[in-house]
């Protein structure tokens, strides 16, 4: 097994995170040699889910509960909210911000899945996990999303699922207090297939397209959320039982009813 990102303990100097801000890095890449210049084929667009997982299949925009959305006041309102009530989100509700975040527009072929966020040569190298805690019809626990079948598969049950939230947040306390938590994991080896060195900085911008998403989704039905990006990486890869290093969690983010 390779070690985690975790043990690297790459050096981080101000040049070089100012060198990973800029696209200079494209410039030395030969894209000749990517795995897709080779004729390789492209990873799974979809982490498969475990044979013996319980699948949830969601409510789609044909049956769900949804009101309109004024997209202008969703953007004027939009701020970071950490005060959640005990109130449970529907189903429909969670399954309207699946959507929003990663569902799924069209499938074009193997390598190009056009879904409701942008991704750097369609990549979209997420995964999306919830973390449970009060959503109607689904027992606390932890999810993935499978966008192509927009349904949940149930990944394990978690005890003390509140303060390990907190505790994998640096004691973050309303990260426990959500009635879901988002949290993306990024699966580098979608991107590096065709951009190699220089999918780093896609990466992170991709991801933060999907989190506005999140954001806009969730004023337009009452809910709030707040992004984190300061987390123990141990912890939160351990919560969702990934490696590490070729699956490991660059972004998460609670959510709530909002008083």
């Amino acid at each position: 097994m390779k070690e985690s990102l975790d043990m690297k303990k790459l050096p981080i100097t101000t040049e070089s995170g100012r060198y990973f801000l800029t696209d200079r890095i494209r410039e030395e890449v030969n894209f000749r040699t990517t795995r897709q210049s080779l004729g390789l084929r492209p990873p799974p667009v979809q982490k498969p889910a475990s044979p013996d997982g319980r699948l949830i299949p969601l409510p789609n925009r044909e049956t769900w509960s949804i009101p309109p959305c004024d997209l202008q006041a969703a953007i004027a309102a939009r701020q970071s909210r950490r005060q959640f009530t005990s109130a449970p989100l529907s189903l429909d509700e969670t399954a309207f911000l699946l959507w929003a975040t990663q569902g799924v527009r069209a499938v074009l072929h193997e390598a190009a899945v056009l879904r409701t966020v942008p991704s750097a040569g369609c990549r979209h190298s997420f995964e999306t996990y919830c973390a449970v805690q009060r959503v109607d019809g689904l027992d606390s626990g932890i999810y993935r999303y499978l966008p192509l079948d927009h349904s949940l598969v149930h990944v394990r049950d978690v005890e003390n699922l509140p303060e390990r939230l907190s505790a994998a947040t640096h004691g973050q306390e309303f990260a426990g207090r959500s009635a879901v938590t988002f949290l993306w994991t990024a699966i580098p080896e979608r991107t590096e297939w065709r951009y190699a060195e220089a999918s780093y900085k896609v990466i992170a911008l991709d991801v933060g397209h999907v989190c506005q998403n999140l954001y806009l989704a969730c004023e337009a039905i009452g809910t709030g959320t707040c992004a984190i990006a300061a987390y123990n990486q141990t912890l939160v890869d351990e919560l969702l039982e990934v490696d590490g290093y070729d699956e490991f969690v660059i972004y998460l983010a609670p959510v709530g009813k909002v008083k």
